[in-house]
């Protein structure tokens, strides 16, 4: 089952991006709190979106996807991108990802958005043929750039002067 997140929910999409990081082998980079979460997902302004797969067993949450809003200046519309998708090892090839990727392509169907759309890292087999398998296409042809930290606050310094 796939469910909107609740803000009950902050502490499991927390702890579920720690795995994500490790199996990343990135876990010294997942620096975001719950508290951060919480803000983000449910705060006053909201700018992220969480939903969260159950297991069919015992409706324990086994997954989740985490999104945003962008926005496509080609197409005119809206669109989502997808920063998070996880699956816990166990409940793998259980269908619970596809549920959440069916579910993000029913909003923007629904919505009218143009593009969902994500990131998947280049040595992540398994997941880049799941991909493949529902007609996703890979973008090969762009290269994604990143600022953060030392080289962010650089750039941003430089604002104004």
């Amino acid at each position: 089952m796939i469910r909107t997140a609740t803000a009950a929910d902050v502490p499991v999409i927390h702890t579920m991006i720690r795995e994500l990081a490790e199996y990343e082998k990135c876990l010294d980079e997942a620096r975001a709190t719950e508290a951060q979460l919480h803000e983000a997902l449910f705060g006053e302004h909201p700018a992220a979106f969480a939903h969260i797969a159950e297991s069919d067993d015992d409706g324990e949450p086994v997954g989740f996807a985490l999104w945003f809003l962008n926005f496509s200046t080609w197409r005119g519309v809206h669109g989502i991108y997808l920063e998070d998708l996880y699956v816990r090892p166990a409940s793998r090839g259980g269908g619970h990802g596809k549920a959440l990727l069916t579910e993000l392509a029913r909003i923007c169907v629904e919505r009218g958005y143009g593009r969902l759309e994500w990131s998947v890292l280049d040595w992540n087999e398994p997941s880049i043929g799941f991909y493949r398998s529902l007609g996703a296409v890979a973008q090969d042809e762009w290269t994604v750039f990143r600022l953060t930290d030392e080289a962010l606050r650089t750039l941003g310094a430089r604002a104004g002067a």
